[in-house]
């Protein structure tokens, strides 16, 4: 979905719910990927692709890949898993229209949006776990969600596959860092030998014998070194045996 939700009245382009319907019929009841980048647009086309999704018999993986505000942002919802890149939004806020008319006319014309945003703060709701009111004060305000805010708060349940990479590798390499430390000290190495050990490993360097090597102070241990490789993979250093 790269465009605005319904069809644009000057181009006769858009998402709309009859050319989804379209395509959820030619895919069949498979698992669905729905790729999001739109500004959002008709709403009720936006529920009646929300409900579509939500009423397809595979499983819908929505990933939104810069925003999806407005409309864009129900139809998010239907994901029975959301992902958002690191870099993407999510907005919601209530409903608009442009209205003429006097002040009663215009009265009648809030009070007529009241109910579509109720529903759609429902939507919001059943995604996120969040109560209804505390979602309707987050849509009058107009609020712009990135996207670890969005997962903080339920609107989406994790970052795209490209972005979930760096953050685990980052993490599996400080994990494998405290592994080794923690490997080298039970070995009977003082906490600055084994933190000099480490620093070498971070420097690709392979420590000397002598005072200090590893396998005089009775690192050889196997524990140690299969630690060590663990922590070197991890790193893409190479370990080097005599």
């Amino acid at each position: 979905m790269y465009d605005v939700i319904g069809q644009d009245y000057w181009t006769g382009e858009g998402v709309t719910a009859k050319r989804i319907a379209a395509a959820l019929r030619t895919m069949g009841s498979g698992p669905v990927t729905v790729n999001v980048n739109s500004p959002g647009g008709d709403m009720f086309e936006g529920l009646a692709i929300y409900s579509l999704l939500r009423e397809h018999e595979g499983e819908v993986t929505v990933k939104v890949l810069g925003l999806a505000a407005s409309a864009a942002s129900v139809i998010a919802m239907a994901g029975d898993t959301v992902q958002i890149a690191r870099s993407g939004f999510l907005m919601i806020h209530n409903a608009w229209l442009m209205a003429v008319g006097n002040r009663h006319d215009l009265r009648d014309v809030a009070d007529m949006l009241e109910p579509f945003d109720a529903a759609m703060a429902d939507i919001y709701a059943a995604r996120t776990g969040a109560d209804a009111k505390a979602i309707a004060k987050l849509m009058d305000k107009e609020t712009w969600l990135g996207g670890s805010a969005a997962i903080d708060q339920g609107f989406a349940d994790e970052l795209l596959a490209s972005d979930q990479v760096d953050r685990d590798s980052a993490s599996a390499k400080a994990g494998a860092a405290r592994r080794l430390e923690a490997a080298l000290r039970a070995s009977g190495l003082p906490k600055s030998e084994a933190m000099r050990l480490i620093s070498e490993f971070k420097s690709g360097l392979r420590a000397g014998g002598g005072e200090g090597d590893p396998a005089a102070s009775g690192a050889g241990d196997p524990t140690v070194l299969s630690e060590a490789s663990a922590y070197a993979e991890a790193f893409h250093f190479p370990i080097l045996e005599k």
